[in-house]
């Protein structure tokens, strides 16, 4: 991805965010010159990967595979003094705009749409092999529990949620038509640098060419904090 891509992309974030009364604390608005103040004070935000997220999964095509998420809160699973055992994102999507098919070995997670358009989410068990299995799949929404059959995609209304425990494939997208998403994320810890499980090859970081100077850094972009 271009830097001046992901910059447009948290300009339009920036904008929708405001429409939707949602703020940004603090750190979402440093760059390089604000974070070479900073001292070991704000370590926690740099080791726990707190602020942008922005890929487009390696296939040069944002709009159509892409997510934009926003780590507000996490814990570190290699750090104690970081001791919270729970995560919150913010994600926005669009219109037929893919997340791919993946699980997470320990992650359990809700998705919650917190309005605009439908939320779409297919759904398997995975197998021993890494492969979709032919198995039923338990679905949990809001504290209903079911069964849908393998591969069925799940509709999640604005304020509706759904439960993804680790294991379970899930890939999702904005439904065609219904406008821009505001998601939300609440889950265990995140650790995305060991804890995807993608079914097809992805790059789940962006590789960046510098055509533009970083309007914001991304959470994996932190200078080391001492």
């Amino acid at each position: 991805m271009k830097r001046s891509e992901i910059n447009a992309i948290m300009r339009d974030a920036i904008a929708f965010l405001d429409s939707k009364r949602f703020l940004l604390p603090p750190f979402a608005f440093w760059g390089r010159k604000e974070w070479a103040t900073k001292g070991s004070e704000y370590r926690e935000i740099a080791d726990c990967m707190l602020g942008w997220d922005i890929t487009d999964f390696g296939s040069g095509d944002f709009p159509r595979i892409g997510l934009l998420m926003f780590t507000l809160r996490n814990g570190h699973n290699s750090k104690e003094e970081y001791i919270k055992p729970y995560a919150e994102k913010l994600l926005i999507t669009g219109e037929e705009q893919v997340t791919p098919f993946h699980f997470h070995w320990k992650k359990m997670e809700d998705i919650i749409n917190r309005g605009g358009g439908q939320l779409l989410v297919q759904v398997y068990n995975s197998g021993a092999d890494g492969e979709f299995a032919k198995t039923p799949v338990r679905v949990s929404k809001d504290g209903r529990n079911y069964e849908v059959e393998a591969g069925a995609i799940v509709r999640v209304e604005p304020g509706e949620s759904i439960t993804l425990p680790s294991g379970q494939y899930h890939k999702f997208w904005g439904e065609k038509g219904a406008g821009m998403i505001l998601l939300g994320e609440v889950s265990k810890v995140n650790d995305d640098t060991v804890d995807n499980r993608f079914y097809e090859k992805v790059g789940r970081f962006p590789d960046i060419v510098e055509d533009a100077e970083p309007l914001y850094l991304l959470g994996n972009e932190y200078p080391r904090l001492a």
